[in-house]
């Protein structure tokens, strides 16, 4: 039986454990013998099965999850073993055919997997050639917890001849709101249903509400892209073996939905929400300069992380923050950050006040900070990778095993107006900074040689229309810049076999990231490949443009997206730039 066949109970919210603290991930499951597990298979009248062991499969070969892996077997391509079942005329490589082709969303190869199937004449179960004709259930489910660690996406599936099929993904807010966990069960999507809800009545902080079915695509769409892309990857007994069975079922569903939307906390809000607990008998003991800025810091996790909501604490979150975050995140002395967890334990007595939360959870999170303060108190005085040295030793410029250098060192070796002034191209280019949006400027074909131009005019066209479907003039600028100085820079890139699509979500990507578009939710990776139908993800591609204009990628991908210029900002991105300039300004004078 697949990986994809065991249902189980959804998984409550607040028992998962962060990723990194939990035990290590194994490796994707290597079918010994598939054509043995098909007519296993074929002997059950359940499609799972066979459904099942083809998404594993699928998985198994996804080169866009395998980006940086080093510890993936060698394996032979996906199409050197679909030549092979072309090659074996069974009735188990037919079926098995017939079931990689629905799930792979490929029509050439549904086309050539048709004809080769009515050529040998076998019998398949009813279903099987008529994977097309499946039909969603017109109802999607939401299943929460009200600390809103993450929740369950429910949606069914009806396929020909009867059967029924639902999928529940489990939607991780504090590993970047990605599909943790997912599984394929039989059966009518009521069933899992009437089960959660019977579930949902014995805890009285779960609730299970009805999900427009468009929205439920969004999501778990925009999740399972950002589950793909992360590294290292998330595995457990079911993901990511059922993902392409999940996706195809998803893809069935209405298009046109709203994903998550990340809320938005202006500076002035967070303000107002710092003075609110200060002034409050929560936080009025502890209002002085240390703990006004570490609340700063507080906010910036809530806001920055998770589902991006300040007020919103659980145990999963409190760990994050003082076993990882802190430590690794904050660039400060002993006698300072040794003030977070008093801190942390008023605000969030504060904030589930706000909320209406039940004491007992009230209680539960506050033993969280209890539990982990000694390993905080710990980690503070120990030596570890902090500020930039975490992000090198993330990228593999440092040894991650240490001597890392004293938090003395890492304080006096980093200024944040100098990593500002860095990202601009310099102190006169930080100085010059103001908030005016970028001119709508055509492309400059000037130093771009004449045989790259139809390449360089294909890729262009495309920018072009991404900008006009989902950026804006200002960011189609940025992009008409950069793609105009990588041709003048490198011109060899484009004389390279490679499908324009590739080139230009790479460019539109870089903008992007940039000016901060993925971090802020305001685009996902798959809106922009899916508007420029690419395939894959556009970071690998992008590493050959980003050096073309002197960019380190490993740094950029890790770090903020620096370009070393101000040409490519939006006027709303310079402006939050000048601002933070002007503070820290203000806090040496």
């Amino acid at each position: 039986m697949s990986k994809c066949s065991h249902p189980r109970k959804p998984r409550r919210p607040t028992k998962d454990r962060p990723h990194g603290r939990s035990r290590a991930p194994a490796r994707q499951p290597v079918l010994h013998d598939p054509l043995a597990d098909v007519t296993a298979a074929l002997a059950t009248d359940e499609p799972l099965a066979l459904l099942g062991l083809a998404s594993t499969l699928l998985a198994s070969f996804d080169e866009r999850a395998s980006l940086g892996r080093r510890d993936k077997p060698s394996m032979p391509r996906l199409d050197e073993l679909l030549q092979a079942f072309f090659a074996i005329e069974e009735v188990e490589t037919s079926a098995l055919l017939a079931a990689l082709s629905g799930l792979a969303g490929d029509e050439v190869l549904r086309h050539e997997v048709r004809r080769e199937i009515a050529a040998r004449e076998h019998v398949l179960p009813r279903w099987l050639p008529d994977l097309d004709g499946a039909e969603p259930v017109e109802r999607a489910f939401e299943m929460r917890h009200v600390l809103g660690d993450g929740e369950n996406l429910v949606v069914g599936v009806l396929l020909p001849g009867g059967h029924q099929l639902c999928a529940a993904a489990y939607v991780d807010h504090n590993l970047g709101t990605l599909v943790k966990d997912a599984l394929v069960s039989p059966g009518a999507l009521t069933e899992l249903v009437d089960m959660m809800r019977a579930e949902a009545a014995d805890e009285l902080d779960t609730v299970l509400t009805d999900l427009a079915p468009a929205d439920a695509r969004a999501r778990i769409a925009e999740a399972i892209e950002l589950s793909r892309i992360t590294f290292p990857p998330i595995e457990t007994d079911t993901w990511p073996a059922c993902r392409p069975l999940v996706e195809w079922m998803v893809g069935l569903l209405p298009a046109g939905g709203t994903g998550y939307v990340r809320p938005v906390w202006p500076d002035d809000a967070r303000q107002a929400l710092a003075d609110r607990f200060f002034s409050s008998p929560f936080g009025a003991r502890l209002d002085d300069a240390d703990r006004r800025s570490l609340l700063e810091s507080l906010l910036w996790f809530g806001t920055d992380y998770g589902p991006g909501d300040p007020l919103r604490w659980s145990p999963v979150a409190v760990e994050i923050l003082l076993i990882d975050w802190i430590p690794r995140t904050i660039v400060a002395d002993v006698p300072y950050l040794t003030q977070a967890p008093e801190l942390l334990r008023a605000f969030l007595r504060f904030c589930h006040a706000e909320r209406g939360i039940r004491a007992e959870l009230t209680a539960e999170t506050l033993a969280a900070v209890d539990e982990l303060e000694g390993e905080y108190q710990t980690t503070i005085r120990t030596p570890r990778p902090q500020g930039p040295a975490a992000l090198l030793a993330r990228m593999g410029a440092l040894d991650p095993d240490g001597p890392w250098p004293a938090t003395d060192d890492l304080l006096s070796g980093f200024d944040p107006l100098e990593d500002l002034a860095e990202a601009v191209g310099g102190r006169d280019a930080l100085a010059a900074l103001d908030g005016k949006p970028l001119p709508d400027e055509p492309f400059d074909w000037d130093q771009v040689p004449g045989d790259i131009r139809p390449r360089l005019g294909a890729a262009l066209d495309l920018v072009d229309r991404c900008c006009d479907e989902l950026l804006d003039a200002e960011l189609r600028t940025a992009a008409r810049r950069l793609l105009a100085r990588v041709a003048a820079a490198d011109p060899e890139l484009f004389l390279r076999r490679g499908r324009p699509e590739g080139s230009a979500a790479a460019v539109c990507w870089i903008v992007a990231t940039a000016n901060h578009l993925f971090r802020d939710r305001r685009l996902t990776v798959k809106q922009l490949t899916s508007c420029l139908g690419s395939t894959g993800s556009p970071a690998p591609p992008a590493k050959a443009l980003l050096k073309a204009i002197g960019v380190e990628p490993e740094r950029y991908a890790y770090g903020d997206g620096h370009l070393g210029s101000p040409d490519y900002l939006t006027g709303e991105h310079r402006a939050g730039m000048a601002a933070a300039r002007d503070r820290l300004l203000d806090q040496r004078t």
